[in-house]
């Protein structure tokens, strides 16, 4: 008996994407479900030419708008995308055999990274593990403000197989500057719910010692100039999350 597969997957104005995502599932998944949150450009057009079932969800973060997605599957095992992810080829020959023949509830491939034209190797970028595929029960997405991962059932463990999930992340370096400068007022929001504090040796330690890190000891220098733009932007992403939320902090007081 041949398992099938849900493929699930979250939108917001990603005409850009979502086709390259939903062609790379032709094959695999035995339905696409496309949760979206009010998209205003072609998504919706462009996903139902590729058959998948259009709901239309108003946000409600990115760990629930994930899990309400999931629900909506009716098949045994669950694919969850990101409309700028697509499977590689070798992915896509390794889901095909799974369902053929599950050799465990959830399993877990390699993530490997566009970055303005550029596939990137290092930087901590790659191999960047992600558990995307389980059986149905098996495993939900936690919910905090951002960052969300899943959580597997008591039992469960992921299965590494083979094949990258091709990431299309940032076409332009001001596209990562401007998701930078976002994604650090949510984390520095967060940060300020926690009780977390911005010392000194946090605000300007923190910043070179990720840069050396990433670019020195996790290689980002074999990235080019590309990998140093990279190490430069998350190290300024680090600064910028603790003077943010020393600046929160300070107008608590």
């Amino acid at each position: 008996m041949v398992n099938k597969i849900s493929a699930v997957i979250i939108t917001l104005n990603e005409e850009k994407n979502i086709g390259r995502c939903l062609s790379s599932l032709q094959g695999v998944a035995d339905e696409i479900i496309v949760v979206d949150s009010g998209s205003t450009d072609d998504t919706q057009h462009i996903a139902m030419q590729y058959g998948a079932q259009f709901i239309v969800q108003p946000w409600q973060g990115y760990g629930k708008q994930k899990n309400i997605a999931a629900e909506k599957a009716k098949y045994e095992f669950i694919l969850s995308l990101d409309a700028d992810e697509a499977l590689s080829e070798q992915l896509r020959s390794t889901l095909i055999a799974i369902k053929n023949q599950p050799m465990a509830d959830a399993y877990q491939f390699n993530r490997l990274t566009n970055y303005c034209g550029q596939w990137i190797r290092h930087c901590g970028w790659y191999p960047d593990k992600k558990i995307r595929l389980w059986r149905k029960g098996m495993a939900s997405w936690t919910t905090p403000r951002i960052h969300e991962t899943i959580k597997l059932a008591g039992g469960v463990n992921a299965k590494p197989i083979q094949g990258d999930l091709l990431h299309y992340t940032y076409y332009t370096i001001a596209e990562h500057i401007a998701v930078a400068n976002k994604y650090t007022t949510l984390v520095a929001q967060e940060y300020a719910d926690r009780g977390k504090k911005p010392t000194l040796i946090k605000l300007f330690l923190s910043p070179i010692f990720g840069f050396l890190r990433d670019y020195f000891l996790r290689l980002g220098l074999l990235d080019g100039y590309y990998g140093f733009v990279i190490c430069l932007v998350a190290a300024f992403s680090t600064f910028l999350k603790y003077a943010k939320l020393k600046q929160l902090l300070q107008e608590e007081k």
